[in-house]
């Protein structure tokens, strides 16, 4: 009976497949460890403190952050790291609680602007100590600045922009 070795690590198999190396095993389990875990870690605290989930939150706070408060929906969509439809979800309850305003865009109004109330604001402004804490303490802290500079730099490197958006 003949048998066919099996393709080592960073080999190619006969399917193409290339499998990873130990120390590219080693990268993607942490990478998807990060993945699974952080969400809930830096949501906790925003839930106890201020009723709002991470998604939530980083729409709100993007929002802010924009010029007069207001941001194209497709722009936060990618920002807020969701699907338009999961975004509009979420602006739909917050205008219901007075925390938001959507409007055609007046420079394009094939395009839907999200706008922050004062409401909506004050909302952000005190979720945000809550939020910054728990990054610290959960991301940033740990590393150093070294780190942090190559994390921005592999994140940079990693993130998906859609081309849907303007």
């Amino acid at each position: 009976m003949a048998t066919t070795a099996t393709p080592g690590p960073g080999e190619d198999s006969p399917d193409g497949t290339r499998w990873l190396t130990a120390d590219e095993k080693e990268a993607w389990t942490g990478l998807v460890s990060l993945v699974l875990l952080l969400p809930g870690q830096l949501e906790a605290p925003l839930q106890h403190g201020a009723g709002l989930s991470l998604f939530e939150y980083l729409a709100l706070s993007h929002i802010s952050e924009a010029p007069d408060r207001r941001l194209r929906m497709s722009e936060l969509a990618y920002l807020a790291n969701g699907s338009l439809s999961r975004l509009s979800n979420v602006v739909k309850r917050f205008e219901q609680r007075g925390w938001v305003e959507r409007s055609p865009d007046p420079d394009d109004g094939r395009y839907t602007v999200a706008a922050l109330t004062d409401a909506g604001y004050d909302v952000v402004a005190a979720a945000a100590p809550i939020h910054v804490r728990s990054v610290r303490q959960t991301v940033l802290d740990p590393l150093t600045a070294a780190d942090q500079r190559a994390l921005a730099r592999i994140a940079a490197k990693l993130r998906v922009r859609p081309v849907d958006l303007a």
